[in-house]
């Protein structure tokens, strides 16, 4: 069974960077699109950036000019570079990739690392 290992979070003081790194255990075909979502403590799971496989990317407004989300199609690998990291970025953060819809499971999530920003 393909499974998505996540990894880089940790904690940091506000302003500070992270860079987290998300990677397929094994081989996985179908790759649609790479995502990291995140979940803060009481609230529901939320979309923070995802990318295309043609490198269309997409970002929450609360993480844009501050995340930047990158892939390797060829190492099945995607990264996720915080910057300027704020109290408010507190959570665990998922990877997901969707896949073409021929494929099953049509989608994949990681077990989630958790970030936390604080002084």
């Amino acid at each position: 069974q393909v499974q998505l290992v996540e990894s880089g979070g940790g904690l940091v003081q506000p302003g500070g960077s992270l860079r987290l790194s998300c990677a397929t255990s094994g081989s996985i075909f179908g790759i649609r699109d790479w995502g990291w979502y995140r979940q803060a403590p009481g609230k529901q799971r939320e979309l923070a950036a995802t990318i295309t496989s043609g490198g269309t990317t997409n970002y929450a407004d609360s993480v844009k000019g501050r995340f930047t989300i990158s892939r390797d199609n060829a190492k099945n690998t995607v990264w996720l570079q915080m910057n300027s990291l704020k109290p408010e970025d507190t959570a665990v953060y998922y990877c997901n990739v969707k896949r073409l819809p021929t494929y099953r499971p049509l989608e994949v999530w990681g077990q989630g690392t958790l970030v936390t920003v604080s002084s």
